[in-house]
């Protein structure tokens, strides 16, 4: 077994989901885009699987939904960080 390649964060795919939604990737470089997804992964708790289906069984809604919104406000605040701190 190879860890990196066998287990992930699901988190990660939240949000690569998100920024993807907010078109991201076509109006900010590659490496805003890498700052922005440590800045805002750091901000949430790991949460690993093998598989997504995994999360597709085995996640109440109620709490899909949460990590939905914590996604969201962690990207959106490294978004602010990062357009804060472009400006200087």
């Amino acid at each position: 077994m190879k860890l990196d390649d066998d287990i992930h964060n699901y988190y990660e795919h939240l949000v690569l989901a998100h920024i993807a939604q907010l078109k991201l990737p076509s109006t900010k470089e590659e490496d805003y885009i890498a700052d922005l997804c440590c800045l805002a992964l750091n901000q949430l708790p790991p949460r690993y699987i093998r598989y997504e289906v995994d999360m597709s069984f085995y996640l109440a809604q109620s709490e899909r939904q949460q990590m939905e919104m914590n996604t969201q406000n962690a990207v959106n605040k490294a978004i602010s960080f990062l357009d804060k701190n472009e400006n200087k």
